[in-house]
């Protein structure tokens, strides 16, 4: 069997790509007098969460739109969160917000009082609802990410036999929901840690997505050659005595693939993009810009 050298699915790249495509439609609406408002919610100083909020900032001001940035400490209360939650509800500055995960909260009555119009990160009940009976509705960022990822690298979707390894909420369940309408066409099958012989059931897999949480799972004996392998997983290891982010997939995955996505800097990326580019359209959507 002959090596094959994966292509990289560089997030990082499409990122910037999507940065400039959006600098344009926030210049549109900025000529009808709308600037578009991102929010956050950040309970605590997890380092991780910091960076991934401080990021998201970032990026808003790199293509011209407006941010609210709550930052509470790790001591607030749910009720407390809630009030901050219900502020950004009723503000008109505030086009659509998140609360980071983790709060140490009751996520799910946090995310229950998101105002869904308002969810860009597409997680609110109303929102995963509208998602199963197939209404437009904001997507969750990293589930779309997977498949914007795929497409602007010209990975074929249509047909594709999928295999996501992951039934969380947050990646595994949406993605095989998103993976099976008419405009992306793939067979998926939804696979997970309790899967018999997961290795049989990704070895059949033109893409795999690992999304378990499981340091290493995807092996390269496992995946067909040629396969595009996407890792979701972030884990945390101790290597030499230091604890560093981990992903799903193994280095030697590369060896065998056709596609890789590097961890960090392939989903991640794009997370943050489609983060940006539902602030984007709920704003267009309100000013009536198809």
């Amino acid at each position: 069997m002959a090596v094959v050298t994966a292509q990289i699915l560089d997030g990082k790249a499409i990122l910037a790509t999507i940065k400039e495509e959006l600098r344009g439609r926030v210049a549109a609406l900025a000529e009808r007098g709308i600037t578009p408002g991102l929010g956050t919610v950040l309970v605590g100083d997890d380092p991780g969460s910091a960076w991934y909020v401080g990021a998201k900032h970032k990026d808003c001001a790199e293509i011209g739109l407006s941010s609210i940035r709550r930052d509470l400490p790790a001591t607030s209360t749910l009720d407390e969160v809630l009030h901050v939650v219900r502020e950004l509800n009723a503000d008109p500055a505030c086009t659509g917000f998140l609360v980071q995960q983790p709060t140490g909260l009751d996520e799910n009555r946090i995310l229950a009082e998101v105002d869904p119009t308002k969810d860009v990160d597409g997680l609110h009940p109303m929102n995963l609802g509208w998602l199963v009976l197939g209404k437009d509705a904001p997507l969750p960022c990293t589930p779309v990410g997977v498949v914007e990822l795929l497409r602007r690298h010209d990975v074929p979707i249509a047909g594709a036999r999928v295999v996501v390894v992951g039934r969380g909420i947050t990646v595994g369940r949406p993605l095989s929901l998103i993976l099976t309408r008419r405009s992306e066409n793939a067979t998926v099958v939804q696979c997970h840690t309790g899967t018999v012989d997961l290795a049989a059931e990704v070895r059949r897999a033109d893409i795999v997505v690992a999304a378990a949480g499981v340091p290493g799972l995807v092996t390269a004996d496992m995946v067909k050659p040629g396969a595009a392998v996407l890792d979701v997983g972030v884990s945390r290891v101790v290597e030499d005595g230091k604890s560093v982010i981990a992903g799903d997939v193994a280095a030697d995955v590369a060896e065998v693939a056709g596609w890789v996505s590097p961890n960090p800097g392939g989903v991640g990326p794009m997370t943050r993009a489609m983060l940006l580019t539902n602030v984007v359209e709920i704003a267009e959507k309100q000013a009536g810009i198809r």
